[in-house]
């Protein structure tokens, strides 16, 4: 009879104490030709991210020509006073770098990602790119094309075609928020060469614009590289431009989009509230948070986990525009999407759960638990330097000081249950909610009406 062999085991290794984490904070800096530089030094991210701000909001595109603004930043990449488009591609490709670009209702967009062994060059490539746009009409006229492409398939899609409607009718005609970000048919389609240069030259320049770069900065002289590649774009000072009021109506009221033979509706509910410089905004944030945030926030485990009427409905709010004087605003809003016959059950529930959250509150563990998923993954988040630098261009887009992230974690840390529920109740009023409904609505109509939650309102999809 033989004996087993022993095996020996090593001590379990125990946790040691938790390190503090902060949100990274920048330096700041500015260059020669106006341009502000943010820098903020990772070590170990060897892939730096930069994040370039310029100050040509939607607002500013001229009248009947929505969606210039997009043109223009996709042409950035398109060849430049130096490279073709093709040419342009291929030295980003030989640098292992991404260059992307797009625009929003506070400005462009430009954002660049490379292994900082070869950050050099490629900042080279984009002050070339700010600097001297080729906006080609060959390579315009393709943007055009391919952007007139992508609308009818946005509008086929249940969900854009769901914030189309509800910017709509949140906003007055007048406001440009009011309609689509990247343009319809008829403006795309009046999109040249010549306008797409007209716009740049009257919006981009280096004294309105700001740069943030983020990653393991050891070694190299970013002054110096910055000053040979950015510092050498130049423009005038440029004027400051009133930023225009946001207006709403959140009349209570549903419109639906009607899709005959759909088989689900999707969903989306909003209103305008205040944005991040509003005192109410860290427990605005975790009261959202606590209502849909999650897979297992209140409207999930209602709709989806009892009901089963949903894969997953979310409660959100994103900023739309901000200013210095904290006149901006955020768009706060339900989305999902349920099967056609249960649309009628699933919104006579969803309302039940705000008028619960109204009545009886949110509890301290969903509190707890929001805290715990929205500070203590954190550091997680901003692994990346990619994430870090959005973050702060975020900051900076809507005139936030640099220390904000830091100081919101504090905050929602320190905002107890009872400030969750007063800022949820306040962001989803259930009598001041502009509901949005894409889907059959023979079907959906009638039920929906039975609800009393607004006059219903049908529309025709396009």
């Amino acid at each position: 009879m033989t004996e087993l062999a022993s095996m020996e085991f090593h001590p379990q290794p125990q946790a040691g104490a938790p390190r503090p984490w902060a949100f990274p904070a920048p330096e700041r800096g500015k260059l020669d030709n106006g341009l502000t530089v943010l820098r903020c030094h990772r070590p170990g991210q060897q892939v730096v991210a930069v994040e370039v701000l310029l100050d040509t909001p939607l607002d500013a595109e001229p009248k009947g020509l929505d969606g210039i603004a997009t043109i223009m930043a996709r042409a950035l990449s398109e060849g430049t006073d130096k490279h073709t488009a093709e040419e342009f591609a291929a030295e980003l490709e030989r640098c292992g770098a991404t260059l992307d670009a797009y625009a929003d209702h506070p400005g462009v967009r430009v954002s660049l990602e490379v292994p900082v062994s070869r950050l050099p060059k490629a900042l080279g490539l984009l002050a070339d790119a700010l600097r001297a746009p080729a906006f080609a009409d060959a390579e315009v006229e393709r943007l055009v094309r391919n952007r007139l492409d992508e609308i009818p398939h946005e509008l086929a899609n249940p969900s854009r075609r769901a914030a189309k409607e509800l910017s709509k009718e949140l906003f007055p005609p007048t406001s440009r928020m009011s309609r689509p970000r990247q343009g319809t048919e008829d403006t795309v389609a009046g999109i040249d060469s010549a306008g797409v240069r007209a716009f740049y030259e009257r919006h981009v320049r280096p004294a309105t614009s700001t740069v943030v770069v983020v990653g393991d900065l050891t070694g190299v002289d970013l002054d110096a590289l910055l000053g040979d590649t950015l510092g050498a774009w130049t423009g005038s000072p440029g004027e400051p431009r009133p930023v225009p009021p946001v207006t709403a109506d959140d009349t209570g009221r549903v419109v639906i989009v009607d899709r005959p033979g759909a088989v689900q509706t999707q969903l989306l509910m909003g209103r305008i509230g205040p944005d991040r410089h509003d005192r109410v905004w860290p427990a605005q944030v975790l009261g959202t948070y606590c209502l849909g945030g999650t897979l297992t926030s209140r409207l999930d485990k209602v709709l989806r986990e009892e009901k089963g009427y949903t894969y997953g409905v979310r409660a959100f709010g994103q900023v739309l525009r901000s200013a210095p004087d904290g006149t901006g605003a955020a768009m706060l809003a339900i989305s999902g999407s349920v099967d056609t016959p249960n649309t009628g059950p699933a919104l006579d529930d969803l309302w039940k759960v705000l008028r619960g959250v109204a009545t009886e509150g949110l509890t301290d563990a969903e509190r707890d638990f929001a805290v715990q998923n929205l500070v203590g993954v954190a550091p997680l988040k901003y692994e990346t330097a990619a994430s870090v630098a959005n973050t702060l261009a975020d900051q900076v887009e809507q005139h936030l000081p640099d220390d904000y992230q830091a100081t919101l974690y504090q905050q929602l840390a320190a905002t107890g249950t009872v400030e969750a529920t007063a800022a949820a109740v306040s962001a989803f009023p259930v009598d001041r909610m502009v509901t949005i409904l894409v889907g059959d609505a023979a079907e959906i109509r009638e039920p929906v009406e039975a609800l009393g939650i607004g006059e219903v309102t049908v529309v025709a999809a396009e």
